[in-house]
């Protein structure tokens, strides 16, 4: 071996055995941490202050970059799996599944393709394989974990739209000159960067009182489509939301998808938050419907306790997400000989980490029952807290929560006055709660899924509201780090 190679070597194996203890003993104390520190924020000049300039021609070495990781850029972050983090939609792995997570990287498993990770991918399709079971979907079904909601969102309408193209094709009629996706206002923004990203229309269909996008709204807006001689367009997908994120509310599934499949429209349900709900066996109601779709997402690193970043995104009929994925090139047709089941032949992507097998193991580890239980819980939480919210006459609900968000609103407080109150409490390392809004007016809101979260805690949070003076100033992002 040339000495510039065994130099190489040295500098990437020299001190990896200490260093292996080390980063081992840090992960060790941060899953012990129980809850683990809020923290907070910081700007750019002044974690640049702190850290220096860490990328060098000598390197640091592993001992302090770990600790510089660890004392300047780690406590500016804030901690989405703490009990307290009620803002988003947050993150809660269990401990199996954050543990598991180290086993994938240490592993280097490819989970594009069967030839290189078909045991991994066997274990992951079992998880999507229960997860279409709990929708209704056939044996046939199949798909596999994306990065987020984002792209699984993309990557079935992108199906969607080569299925509606490849029909047209077949029966003799040229490609349309518009084509556009409908759904409601209340839908997840990704949606719009989807549309963006692939050059469509979306028609928008108004929600009902509760906010409910529903089966006859969607049959209004396709006839009115239809009707409209100047600038009629071509609907190839309707998407039905599980669980919005603003108010965790369930469109009705079932009128929607009798209507997409009565006009022969792909039907996808975005559930990257709240499908996870349909786990719940005293939730399950609310889903009624699911099956007709023919696509759906539902990210685990939200309420399915797994770490980011991971959304499983399933077909009804996986050959058509196939036909509109599948890449061709010299050095992949040996991938494409059989009938191997390979992810990346079913989603915008390529190279892919096996980022449901954290899932899996902590599903296998602790069964399904304990996750319908946890589900469950955070749904009668927020119940009991909207209840408590009622009691105070100075709060009020925006409305009654249905999964695990409950949006309210305090008499008199304007959005300064709930961005003052979430810096207090994030200073108080107490809790994270943004401000959102609602129709142009300023409300806040927990969205509860830590099976962690107490209801003494909530009524701690919302006891501050009333010692808050509104009128306070402060300047809490550099202080509290």
């Amino acid at each position: 071996m040339p000495e510039s190679e065994r130099s190489l070597k040295r500098a990437f194996t020299d001190e990896n055995s200490d260093l292996r203890e080390m980063v081992f003993e840090y992960a060790r104390e941060r899953l012990q941490l129980n809850p683990p520190p809020l923290d907070g924020s910081a700007t750019p000049e002044t974690l640049q202050e702190r850290t220096g300039n860490t990328i060098t021609e000598a390197g640091l070495g592993g001992a302090k970059a770990l600790n510089l990781f660890a004392n300047s850029a780690a406590t500016a972050t804030i901690s989405v799996d703490h009990p307290n983090f009620l803002s988003f939609i947050p993150c809660a792995p269990t401990e199996a599944a954050r543990l598991f997570d180290l086993i994938v990287s240490a592993s280097s498993i490819y989970g594009g393709s069967w030839l290189e990770g078909a045991g991994a991918i066997h274990l992951e399709n079992q998880v999507l394989r229960f997860l279409s079971n709990e929708v209704g979907f056939p044996e046939s079904a199949g798909g596999l974990f994306v990065q987020g909601g984002s792209l699984g969102n993309l990557s079935a309408l992108v199906t969607a739209r080569q299925t509606a193209l490849d029909a047209l094709l077949a029966a003799g009629k040229p490609k349309p000159n518009n084509w556009a996706i409908l759904c409601s206002q209340e839908a997840h923004s990704s949606l719009k960067a989807a549309a963006r990203v692939m050059d469509v229309d979306i028609l928008w269909a108004p929600v009902d009182s509760e906010g409910r996008l529903t089966g006859s709204a969607v049959k209004a807006a396709l006839e009115a489509n239809a009707a409209n001689r100047v600038d009629t367009k071509t609907v190839f997908a309707i998407v039905g939301t599980s669980g919005t994120t603003n108010f965790g509310i369930v469109d009705d599934l079932q009128g929607i998808g009798e209507v997409a499949n009565a006009n022969g429209i792909w039907f996808h349900i975005d559930g990257a938050y709240g499908l996870a709900g349909i786990l719940s066996e005293e939730n399950k109601w609310r889903y009624q419907g699911s099956h007709l779709a023919n696509s759906f997402v539902v990210d685990p690193h939200k309420w399915l306790f797994a770490p980011y970043d991971a959304c499983a995104l399933v077909y009804r009929e996986p050959e058509l997400a196939r036909r509109a994925h599948s890449q061709h090139g010299e050095y992949l047709e040996i991938l494409q000989d059989g009938d191997e089941w390979n992810p990346s032949d079913y989603a915008f992507n390529l190279t892919r980490r096996c980022r449901g097998l954290p899932l899996w193991f902590s599903m296998a580890t602790h069964g399904v029952e304990a996750y319908r239980n946890a589900i469950t819980a955070s749904i009668q939480l927020a119940r009991r807290i909207a209840n408590e919210i009622e009691k105070r006459p100075d709060l009020a609900l925006v409305r009654q929560p249905e999964l695990g968000v409950v949006a309210f609103t305090k008499a008199g407080w304007t959005t300064a006055d709930y961005s003052r109150w979430s810096d207090l409490l994030l200073e108080r390392q107490q809790a994270f709660v943004v401000p959102s809004s609602h129709l142009g007016q300023p409300m806040t809101r927990f969205a509860i899924l830590n099976p962690e979260t107490t209801f003494e805690d909530l009524v701690a949070i919302l006891d501050t509201m009333n010692t808050m003076d509104p009128m306070d100033t402060m300047d809490t992002t550099e202080e509290t780090l």
